[in-house]
């Protein structure tokens, strides 16, 4: 599907780089046909040498040369180089922003034209191929486009097609910042193994690999969360008494309350970055 596709990528930073490692790794993408921009010069030289992808340090030649360009910069500069880059922006072009936060109704404010838009959502895990990655198409996309940019970023993990408006915020209260609270979850089992005893470096090497196995034995066996859970205990075992212990401290609650949480803060931050895209808009009419 992406084979003959021209891939432009305006920002080449860590998640950028993810991409075109993963669209040239699995060969979803020829490296021929993926063009990149970046402010650094030793960035893209790295990357040309890295993958043999084509780089230009102007954004404009990146769209002129695109079918598909991804927008892979921070937020507080997306606005900018939408700017800059519109004049060559038209309904010939997919166009795809990753910026996170970031709206697809404060893009289509910013540009001020009917275009082909996707908003996604990866997360940190695209550096290892295992993303779990949103997609939302605006009102233009169509279906090709949302499987076009679906085949891009399974290249670094696996996708789900959401409603923006409804489900963006929740997929990054769970996500988008969920790796934050595995991290958090394995630290505390690996203290816990020191204070049992285990060395450090044995200690979070075996809380690693649990977390690692347990999420591939729920990916592959296809069973409820609760049924695994109950093969691993046994009456009067270590086990429940662990769970038991859990429920004490309140974990189950608390894993909620901090995905609610991590949603409205994402709804809060998806309003001030529409206010501010309005803002600009006034400022140069």
């Amino acid at each position: 599907m992406l084979q003959e596709k021209k891939i432009g990528f305006i920002g080449s930073g860590n998640m950028g780089e993810a991409l075109i490692s993963g669209l040239v790794l699995s060969k979803a993408a020829k490296p021929e046909n993926i063009i990149c921009s970046d402010v650094a010069e030793d960035r893209l030289k790295e990357l040309q040498t890295k993958y043999k992808v084509v780089t230009t340090t102007d954004n404009i030649e990146v769209v002129k040369k695109s079918e598909i360009i991804v927008y892979a910069t921070k937020p507080q500069i997306l606005g900018l180089v939408l700017k800059e880059t519109a004049s060559a922006l038209d309904t010939s072009k997919l166009i795809i922003s990753i910026a996170a936060g970031v709206p697809l109704a404060a893009i289509a404010s910013g540009l001020k034209k009917e275009l082909r838009l996707i908003r996604v959502m990866p997360n940190i895990c695209a550096f290892v191929k295992e993303s779990a990655t949103a997609i939302a198409a605006g009102e233009y996309a169509t279906k090709e486009d949302i499987a076009l940019a679906r085949a891009i970023f399974d290249s670094v993990g696996k996708t789900v097609f959401i409603q923006e408006n409804i489900l963006m915020d929740a997929f990054t209260g769970l996500s988008g910042s969920g790796p934050a609270y595995i991290f958090t979850i394995v630290d505390a089992m690996a203290d816990a193994g020191v204070k049992m005893g285990l060395s450090r470096k044995d200690s979070l090497f075996l809380s690693t690999q649990t977390v690692l196995g347990a999420a591939k034995l729920l990916l592959e066996s296809k069973e409820h969360p609760g049924q695994l859970k109950d093969r691993v205990l046994s009456p009067g075992g270590t086990a429940v008494v662990g769970i038991h212990t859990l429920e004490q401290g309140g974990l189950r609650t608390t894993m909620i309350n901090a995905v609610e949480a991590a949603a409205k803060r994402s709804k809060e931050l998806g309003d001030m970055m529409v206010k501010e895209f309005i803002k600009n808009n006034k400022k140069d009419c």
